[in-house]
Parts: C-alpha cells; sequence; structure tokens
C-alpha cells in the first residue's frame, strides 16, 4: 500500500540562494580572518618563545616577521589604491561615523611620532652596525615607509565601503605584540639586546656594541620615549581598520542630525568652562608629580617612598574625581529626554566592545593589588593607599564606561521621542460596542480661540524647553572635557615609564617577582590604550552633546 505524503502547511519554501557579491562578501571576511588569525598567533608565538633563555628565538626573527609582513601589506595597498584610482565609482558609500575628524588627526599625529621614532632607531642600530644584524637597520627604513603609505591610504579612504583583507590588518596586530612586549621592560637595558645579539652568532662583541657615544644616547633616549606613540599608532591603525573591514559590502543609510564634523567656531562654545579649567589644572598638576616620581625612583635611595605616596596621592585625587563626575554625567541623563539611537552602526559597536575589554586589564591588576594588600603583611601607609587606588581604579572604569556607553547612544541634540498620537475618544457614553468603537471616526477637538498649525506648536515647545536642555547639555559639554583631559594624563604616566607596581613591593613580595612581572606585562598594555581610546569616545561625546 502506497502512501502518497501531500505538503503540509507547516513546510516553509526554500531560503533563496545568496547572489554572487554576498557570496564574495562572506568568503573574502573568512579569508581575512583565517590570515590575520595565523599571523597574530604566529607573531605570538615568537614573542614568547623569546621570553625564555633557553628557547633560540630572538628579537631578530620577530623583526624579520614583521618586515615581511609589512611589504606584502604595502604592495597590497597600493595595489588597491591604483585600481581604485582607475575606477572613480569603486567608492561610492562614505561612513560618517568612521571617519571623524579626531580619529583621523590621531591616525597622522601618532604617524608622524612613529616616523620619528624610526629615525632614532635607525640612527641607534646603525651607530654600531658592524655587530647588529641587518634587519634592525632594515626593519625601521621599512617601517616608515609601510606607515606613510598606510596613513596616506587609510585617511583618504577612511569611512568608505572597500575591500580590505587581512594583509592590511595583520601588521598592526604583530606590531602591537611586539611593542608590548618592548614596552614591558622598565629599564633602558633592554635596548642593547647584546647578549641575545652573540648568542645569534654576531661577529663583533664587547665594549665596540655598547652605546657609549653622545649621538648614539641621544637616539637612544628619543627611541625609548617615541615608543609609546608607536603602540598607540598600531593599536589606532587596528581599529579604523575593523571599522573599514565590518562596511565592506554593507550599503549605508543616512543617519540624520549625526554631524561629526563641528565648526571651529562651536568647538568651545555652550560650556561653563569648570571643566576644562580643573581638567587642565589636574593635568599640569599630573605632569609635575610624573616628572617627581621619575626623578626620586630614578634616584634611588630612601627617596623612592615618598614617590610612591605622592603618585598614589594624585591618582586617588583624580580617580575619584572622574568616578564622581562620571556617576553625574549618568544622573543627568536620567532627566535627558533625547531619543536613543538604535541605528546600525560598526564604529559604535567596536568602540562599545573595547572600552570594556581594555578595561579588563585594569580590572585583573586592580583584583590582585587587591588580594594582596588585604592577605599581605604588614599593613602600612603605601599598603593603604595601593588598596584606595585599586578600588577607586575599578570604581572609575565601571561608571565612566556607563557614562560613555550610553552618551554614544544618544540621539544628537533635539532628538526627541516619537510618539504616535492617540485618538481621543468620545466622552458621555453610557454604551459602546467595542467591535464597532474602533470604527468611529474620532471625535472633534475642543473649540479654541486660536488654532495654531503644528510648526507653532513644536516652536513653543522648543523655547519652554531650551533653558532646561541648555544646562544640561553645557553640563555634559563640561564632564566630557574635564574626564578627556584626565584620562589624557592617566594615559601619560604608565606610557612614559610610571611602574609603580615594581617599585612598591607589596604586589611583589605576595606574588614573586616572575608572577608579578608576567601580570602586570599582559594586562598594563590593555589599560593603556584604555586610557587612549576613552579619550577619542569622549571626543565625540562633546561632539553629539
Amino acid at each position: 500500500m502506497s502512501e502518497e505524503l501531500a505538503p503540509g502547511p507547516q513546510e516553509s519554501p526554500p531560503a533563496p540562494r545568496a547572489g554572487p557579491r554576498e557570496v564574495w562578501k562572506k568568503g573574502g571576511r573568512l579569508l581575512s580572518v583565517l590570515l590575520a588569525a595565523n599571523v597574530l598567533l604566529l607573531a605570538c608565538t615568537l614573542i614568547s618563545g623569546g621570553a625564555f633563555n633557553k628557547v633560540a628565538v630572538y628579537d631578530t626573527d620577530v623583526f624579520a616577521l614583521l618586515t615581511t609582513m609589512m611589504l606584502l601589506a604595502m604592495l597590497w595597498i597600493l595595489f588597491y589604491l591604483l585600481r581604485t584610482v582607475r575606477c572613480p565609482c569603486a567608492v561610492p558609500y562614505r561612513d560618517a561615523h568612521a571617519g571623524p575628524i579626531w580619529l583621523r588627526g590621531g591616525l597622522v599625529l601618532f604617524g608622524i611620532c612613529t616616523l620619528i621614532m624610526d629615525i632614532f632607531k635607525t640612527g641607534y642600530y646603525s651607530s654600531f652596525f658592524e655587530c647588529q644584524s641587518a634587519i634592525k637597520i632594515l626593519h625601521p627604513v621599512i617601517q616608515a615607509v609601510f606607515v606613510i603609505i598606510q596613513v596616506g591610504g587609510g585617511v583618504s579612504l577612511c569611512g568608505r565601503k572597500e575591500l580590505t583583507l587581512g594583509h592590511w590588518k595583520g601588521p598592526n596586530k604583530g606590531i602591537v605584540h611586539q611593542s608590548h612586549s618592548y614596552s614591558s621592560s622598565h629599564s633602558n637595558a633592554s635596548h642593547a639586546h647584546l647578549a641575545s645579539d652573540q648568542r645569534a652568532g654576531n661577529p663583533v662583541g664587547g665594549d665596540s656594541c655598547l652605546c657609549s657615544t653622545a649621538v648614539c644616547q641621544i637616539f637612544q633616549q628619543g627611541y625609548f620615549y617615541l615608543y609609546p606613540f608607536n603602540i598607540e599608532y598600531s593599536l589606532f591603525a587596528s581599529t579604523m581598520l575593523y571599522v573599514m573591514w565590518k562596511n565592506v559590502g554593507r550599503f549605508l543609510a543616512f543617519a540624520p542630525g549625526h554631524s561629526h564634523t563641528p565648526s571651529p567656531l562651536s568647538l568651545f562654545r555652550e560650556t561653563f568652562f569648570a571643566g576644562p579649567v580643573l581638567g587642565l589644572l589636574l593635568f599640569v598638576i599630573g605632569l609635575a608629580v610624573f616628572i617627581i616620581y621619575e626623578v626620586q625612583v630614578s634616584g634611588g635611595g630612601g627617596r623612592t617612598r615618598q614617590a610612591l605616596v605622592i603618585y598614589y596621592s594624585f591618582n586617588i585625587v583624580c580617580l575619584g574625581l572622574t568616578t564622581l563626575v562620571s556617576l553625574s554625567g549618568s544622573i543627568i541623563y536620567r532627566f535627558d529626554r533625547r531619543a536613543m539611537d538604535h541605528h546600525k552602526n560598526p564604529t559604535r559597536t567596536l568602540d562599545v566592545a573595547l572600552l570594556m575589554g581594555a578595561a579588563l586589564g585594569q580590572y585583573a591588576i586592580s583584583y590582585y593589588s587587591i588580594v594582596a594588600v588585604v592577605a599581605g603583611t604588614p599593613q602600612d601607609l603605601l599598603a593603604g593607599l595601593d588598596l584606595t587606588h585599586a578600588l577607586l581604579m575599578i570604581a572609575q572604569h565601571t561608571f565612566q564606561n556607563i557614562f560613555i556607553i550610553e552618551s554614544l547612544h544618544r540621539g544628537p541634540p533635539g532628538a526627541e521621542p516619537h510618539s504616535t498620537p492617540t485618538k481621543e475618544p468620545c466622552q458621555n457614553l453610557t454604551f459602546t460596542n467595542l467591535d464597532a468603537f474602533h470604527t468611529l471616526p474620532a471625535c472633534p477637538p475642543t473649540p479654541r480661540l486660536v488654532s495654531p498649525s503644528p510648526a507653532d506648536q513644536r516652536e513653543a515647545v522648543a523655547i519652554i524647553s531650551a533653558p532646561r536642555s541648555q544646562w544640561r547639555r553645557r553640563c555634559l559639554r563640561d564632564i566630557s572635557l574635564f574626564l578627556l583631559l584626565c584620562n589624557v594624563i592617566l594615559w601619560i604616566m604608565p606610557a612614559f615609564g610610571a611602574r609603580p607596581h615594581f617599585s612598591n613591593t607589596v604586589e611583589v613580595d605576595f606574588y614573586g617577582y616572575s608572577l608579578w612581572a608576567a601580570i602586570v606585562n599582559i594586562c598594563l598594555p590593555f589599560g593603556i590604550f584604555y586610557r587612549m581610546h576613552a579619550v577619542s569616545s569622549l571626543l565625540e561625546v562633546y561632539v553629539l552633546s
């Protein structure tokens, strides 16, 4: 007995097949992700392998990998730029969120500092080229050319829908890891790498490889102090390239009201000037504290404790104020009637992910410090300051992230939440048929002496609500500028060598030097990046307030 099965109503029609454009978009993303992941893992393997003396992996191997990847990336960038120039309509779309002036300006600024660093680096290694590997002199030269091509192509194409594969993103990730491994050392002796060069088979050794001339020492110091800008450049380039990668094959819709290019005349208007003045005051005091800390710690002796007390005291005051100000900004938003922006925005999604992810590094250091102070002995002034500093660091990151993320999701000024007007039900009805009630026309409005037009009503509401929204807008702008300046000084201190984690022996005695150094060297670069990314996000919050 044969049964004939008829298709039931639960069966759905077959899914439409993806067109060739969508297939290429997914295939290109998969290829770029796999390529970038392999480059990243290879760079991490070389760096972690070189961390152990018994493993024959040296910094020359890392330089060779980075040089090769930068050469491949330059070829890809030049090929794409030449191909785009031939087709004027090849890049028809522009993402207004992906290319704000401060992001492009920051990329150019850090790129220029990286070029200067490459000059110092080339001069430093050339001072004793007879006992250096050729790749150490070739690497900064190739990196300088790579930065020029990448900045020129990235700034001109930033925010557009384009074909960007892992050839462009992979080298920046490798440079970030190489830079972090370099910046983890907290002494100038890391510049010399003399022992590794001799183990690698350099022909000449001894005193001839030491940086003894005055010119060589100038190059060495310049190379050392400009390295933080190279780290930030690589991170800036990676984040912007990620947004460009997400815009591949994306059809952009214009979001009205979001202007990221404010006029210069309105940049510092509509503020109470309390935030900029207090922020500049803390910035200047922070620079003085940082100089005092560096001088006293490098001098040694019994002045390290005094330097740590000054450093922790300033940071406690700064973190406490920024925590209160961020909390105040979140409270102001409770009275803000602006609509929430729910448009799809890859840049904002990336900003939120980076803020939350980068904060984890400082969270980890703070929690390790709290455990060491609470469980360790003895309890003294430095231990109390360290504990207070760790607790405030957690609170500051939390409340600042809440304020920034909520600000980025707010609509532009004047964007009121839309509410659909409801029909005015008829009054004085003793009985109503609910089925027929919805078909009845709305009752005529109550007669008025004057019937204003909708435009007049909106104008009257704007005039009434303007004083309330104006003070909120000024407060939010002051808060944004104050937090921006505080994050700048909190970035300068750790980026340029302030390491109270090792000068204060509470954590070192509790965890041991090897474990604590690994924790700090892994987590601190995330904390440094968090500060600089918070600066760019706060500048966007200031413009959108």
